[in-house]
């Protein structure tokens, strides 16, 4: 287990013991304790939040491995566990705040609480809550950084499928959609956690001050911003798959339509040759010649090759276009008579 306590308002960070951060959290200054407890902390029967003098049973799941998204409201204290981003991981952070503390709690290293400490001393928080919000903040543009690199991805991705479709395309697109879902998975428990502690909150402390307000909504907004550009990624991951589908229906058009062109030079041979081929008497005694066989056999072949290009090419795709300028003219006409 690491502790480290960072006394404010110097933003000074110093490694303790865990006896040593409940000493200085029982001290009326400022503190920040954050406690790492590595990917497998000891099982002590005593919760940790009585390790550290929380001595209210409220707050016993605090530090509980695989605790799941949750906040709660106790005495003037909150405690809430919050998901955060680290890598290609999401992780877990447990967070108690009071006026005077701030406590973190996690299992192994995680990137944004080095960073969190590291800004202290030029973020100046002046109390436990305004250092809460400044955390919370951070974990919010953690997931929009996250979605908005997720978005440039899939546009990366649908450039270069439209300039030449590759397997690796739909590897990457299910890899980002993959993206998508987990940080939907990760943010909506978050996201509706908040809005009902938020909303309970205003309800409860009805006197609260007007910056408290204000950064009550500040991360309410917030919040529901995040959640909608994570929609927005998740849509835009369904449409680019849509899109490779798209693109994978018309290559197999295309080779539907040279198989069928083939068809229409190679079944008219295919004819001929079982025609020629049967031993009928009118064919054996009197189509014996040269020239009887090269005005029928090559006549036949390209009076059935011309043929059978007229109809596909002249009577079905000629009235295709002349049906489609038609409704084009009609809703020209239309749209002009509107105006």
């Amino acid at each position: 287990m690491i502790v480290s306590v960072v006394s404010m308002p110097e933003g000074v960070v110093a490694r303790a013991a865990l006896p040593e951060a409940r000493e200085r959290l029982a001290a009326p200054d400022f503190v920040i304790v954050d406690i790492d407890e590595g990917d497998d902390p000891p099982s002590d029967e005593q919760p940790l939040a009585r390790q550290l003098g929380l001595d209210d049973k409220t707050w016993d799941w605090l530090g509980r491995q695989y605790e799941p998204v949750r906040a709660d409201y106790h005495a003037g204290a909150v405690g809430c566990v919050v998901p955060v981003i680290d890598g290609s991981h999401i992780k877990h952070i447990h967070v108690y705040a009071s006026e005077r503390h701030l406590v973190t709690i996690h299992h192994g290293p995680v990137g944004l609480i080095e960073d969190f400490i590291g800004r202290l001393p030029e973020d100046m928080p002046s109390d436990g809550t305004t250092a809460v919000f400044l955390f919370l903040h951070g974990v919010l543009e953690a997931f929009r950084r996250a979605t908005a690199q997720a978005l440039l991805d899939v546009g990366e991705v649908e450039e270069a499928m439209f300039e030449g479709r590759a397997s690796q395309h739909v590897h990457q697109l299910a890899h980002l959609r993959r993206r998508a879902s987990q940080l939907h998975r990760a943010f909506l428990p978050y996201a509706a956690v908040a809005q009902e502690f938020l909303t309970h909150r205003r309800m409860a402390n009805p006197g609260i001050s007007e910056e408290r307000r204000v950064l009550n909504r500040t991360h309410e907004s917030t919040v529901q911003l995040v959640m909608m550009e994570i929609n927005s990624l998740r849509d835009e991951t369904r449409r680019a798959a849509d899109t490779y589908s798209s693109l994978v229906a018309d290559q197999q058009n295309l080779v539907i339509n040279k198989l069928a062109i083939a068809s229409v030079i190679f079944l008219p041979l295919s004819f001929l040759t079982g025609f020629f081929g049967m031993n009928f008497t009118y064919l054996s005694n009197h189509l014996a010649s040269e020239k009887t066989f090269l005005w029928f056999g090559i006549g036949m072949q390209v009076c059935a090759l011309f043929g059978a290009m007229y109809v596909v090419l002249y009577r079905t795709h000629w009235r295709q276009l002349r049906d489609g300028g038609t409704q084009d003219a009609a809703a020209g006409r239309e749209q002009s008579d509107r105006s």
